[in-house]
């Protein structure tokens, strides 16, 4: 009997250890030789609710969430789950808003789980402040209600609430939105925009406690601040030539390849480096765009040529047989492989030269810290 205990309990451990380390792999769907940055598939979800305070003292917070959501999406590409990378989800709820509905609390859900990041983009560059009333517990409990969190044990389930309010205000106690979130292994982490002890009184710090989460104060009035790097112009000459490898189909593809253009431009708007922080992202695994991209649909098997209707190509393309459909198709995968890889590259080294300058920007600074402390208990690693 204790032999047997022993064996039991030594298999459940090995379990527990090796829970994320699954490679959950599937064939490989690369059509060229060159490994595809997206050629690790993976199971496992990094899941994000930012609910962002969009009341009238806010805009320096909106102004950071669009300054630094690609550094943020770039940190959360390297991380590994054993040896393949966990997919991202980002939803985005902005509350305390006057423009919105009394009835719901002034609440909006902006976005659901999504990983379109030029989608997530084009919403975060749409919020403008107004107002208002900021109910922390409604909005977690309604991002709690509405967003599919799924039962994977090995998802990392995060929400971040950002804002400058006594955290207590709202019909719906924080403390029961709380319990609710880590019932669901769901954990809450609070950036409170402002005075780090003013956040600890108004109960911003039990918030995350109750969760197990991170509590953190950002001076979200300052600006965010942009490294430039040596690399920078040859990685912004490898985005125009990415771009021209997407191929628009079916009733999204025309107004898709307008968006992608759009959020390169809005990334631009903030700096050369910020656009270049978006150019990693695009050539990450966590860029997905199979649902207008036909290079991506056909990767990811989710397309067959052979059941494309001419309709649903852009007029260029409509006149090619199947075959040189496929050929062509194949071309841009091996291209846009071959200048992901090249952008990754430059990367490290923008990396190595970025690293010894400190940024100190809030909002990425505070989620990224979070994401990768909470990460470790999931076997996470970066």
């Amino acid at each position: 009997m204790n032999a047997q205990i022993k064996t039991l309990l030594f298999c459940l451990a090995l379990f527990s250890f090796t829970a994320c380390k699954a490679d959950n792999k599937k064939p490989n769907l690369s059509m060229g030789n060159i490994e595809s940055p997206k050629a690790l598939p993976n199971k496992q979800f990094i899941k994000v609710a930012l609910l962002l305070d969009t009341s009238n003292s806010m805009d320096g917070l909106i102004d950071q969430a669009k300054a630094q959501l690609w550094e943020i999406v770039n940190e959360l590409s390297y991380a590994k789950c054993g040896n393949s990378k966990p997919n991202l989800k980002i939803a985005l709820y902005e509350y305390g808003n006057d423009r919105l509905e009394s009835e719901e609390g002034y609440i909006r859900q902006v976005l659901a789980f999504s990983d379109d990041l030029d989608e997530i983009s084009k919403e975060l560059f749409s919020l403008t402040t107004n107002g208002g009333n900021e109910y922390c517990g409604q909005v977690i409990q309604t991002s709690l209600n509405q967003l599919s969190w799924g039962n994977n044990p090995d998802d990392l389930k995060l929400i971040f609430i950002a804002g400058n309010e006594p955290f207590t205000q709202g019909k719906i106690n924080y403390k029961d939105a709380s319990i609710d979130a880590k019932e669901k292994d769901i954990t809450v982490n609070t950036i409170f925009c402002g005075d780090y002890n003013q956040g600890i009184s108004t109960y911003w710090k039990e918030g995350a406690d109750l969760t197990n989460g991170d509590y953190m104060a950002i001076n979200h009035n300052k600006a965010t601040v942009h490294i430039a790097s040596p690399y920078d112009d040859q990685i912004l000459q490898l985005n125009i030539k990415l771009n021209k490898t997407y191929v628009g189909y079916g009733r999204y593809g025309k107004n898709k390849i307008a968006m992608q253009t759009e959020q390169d431009i809005n990334a631009g708007s903030y700096s050369k480096a910020n656009a270049v922080s978006r150019t990693i992202s695009k050539s990450s695994h966590l860029y997905k765009n199979s649902k207008w991209d036909l290079v991506d649909a056909v990767s990811e098997e989710e397309v067959e040529i052979e059941d494309l209707k001419k309709e649903a190509l852009p007029i260029e393309l409509r006149n090619k047989s199947k075959e040189e459909l496929k050929a062509y198709i194949f071309e841009l995968q091996k291209k846009r492989e071959a200048i992901q890889i090249e952008i990754q590259e430059l990367n490290k080294k923008r990396k190595a030269y970025i690293s010894e300058k400190e940024t100190g920007n809030g909002l990425e600074n505070a989620m990224t810290k979070a994401i990768k402390t909470q990460a470790k208990k999931k076997k996470y690693s970066w």
